[in-house]
């Protein structure tokens, strides 16, 4: 629909489909783009990136895991491969600029280029573009941004496009969709992993785990241990294969820092905390102030105690609608 709309906008639209991970659903959805780009009247082709995105986005993801650290492969994808080939393709189809079917929106404010949120709430994907460059933000083009995911399936089915309606959504990561943990054990083949303790705040043995990285901080379900009290993932120790287990009033956290951070306008930051922080796709808006240290980090002091604060997932920062830069938890 982001091509359909395009079009009706008098662009000359160039399709171009990236093969990032071997499936059978790959060959579907190279399939279906082709079949669609000939109904459009439009020129079509497939880049072959499995190489890049093996190498960038998979072993990242297999190396944050074997880490003791919690991935955002989406959002590494976004920042620095996806958008990044686009902006590099299109000079050679004489695009001027180049689009995708992300719903969000952007705009231009006092000098710079920010990402911003989508119409529709449930599928606003703002929070995984925090780190595109103002090039790229400059000559992007986000068609579905003022849009509902209802209102896009509505649109196709009147122009004719009744099986693009009635696709299921796209969800979860692409080359993993189900459990991690046995798509680990098949891509780390060299990695032993064996099975460890369970311990308290005080170090006291609970029982007995799988291996460190099939644990993710904040994970309650899952654990396989019974106790007469609800405890929660607060730390995995890779050192000694270890995995502490607590009761939720001791995730909480009043400030926590950041690698890899981008601000649009390091401006928009003031002593006071009148930014937001989301630490998940969804949930956890909190207001913030933000503290460049010496070591390059960026600390987040928070107005109020967050849980479930996870090493090596994102952050992004918010005011209203407008996404100001994020980075990714240390």
């Amino acid at each position: 629909m982001a091509a359909v709309l395009l079009q009706e906008q008098g662009y000359r639209v160039v399709g171009v489909t990236f093969r990032f991970w071997e499936s059978d659903s790959m060959e579907q959805h190279i399939h279906d783009a082709q079949a669609l780009a000939l109904r459009l009247g439009m020129e079509h082709f497939v880049y072959d990136a499995t190489d890049l995105f093996r190498e960038q986005i998979v072993q990242y993801f297999i190396d944050e895991y074997l880490a003791g650290r919690t991935p955002v492969p989406c959002v590494k994808c976004n920042n620095q491969l996806k958008w990044r080939l686009l902006a590099e393709l299109a000079p050679q189809y004489s695009c001027t600029t180049f689009s995708t079917g992300h719903y969000c929106n952007k705009r231009e404010h006092n000098g710079h280029f920010y990402i911003t949120k989508g119409v529709d709430k449930d599928k606003d994907q703002s929070f995984f573009l925090w780190g595109l460059s103002q090039e790229v933000l400059r000559d992007m083009v986000l068609p579905l941004g003022k849009y509902t995911k209802q209102q896009v399936r509505q649109m196709a089915a009147e122009r004719g496009f009744e099986w693009v309606a009635a696709k299921k959504d796209s969800l979860g990561v692409c080359f993993c969709t189900d459990d991690y943990r046995p798509f680990l054990r098949k891509y780390a083949p060299d990695f032993h992993f064996k099975k460890g303790l369970f311990v308290d705040e005080a170090g006291a043995v609970l029982g007995e785990h799988e291996g460190y990285p099939f644990y993710t901080v904040g994970q309650r379900r899952g654990l396989s241990i019974h106790l007469n009290r609800a405890v929660f993932v607060k730390e995995t120790r890779p050192a000694d294969n270890v995995v502490v287990l607590a009761p939720l009033k001791s995730l909480y956290k009043t400030e926590f820092y950041l690698k890899d951070w981008n601000l649009i306008n390091p401006t928009d930051f003031t002593e006071a905390y009148d930014v937001i922080v989301k630490i998940r796709y969804r949930k956890q808006a909190t207001p913030c102030r933000i503290v460049h240290m010496p070591d390059g980090l960026l600390k987040v002091e928070l107005a109020e105690p967050l849980e479930s604060i996870a090493p090596g997932q994102a952050a992004a920062f918010y005011r209203d609608d407008r996404v100001l830069g994020g980075g990714v938890i240390v």
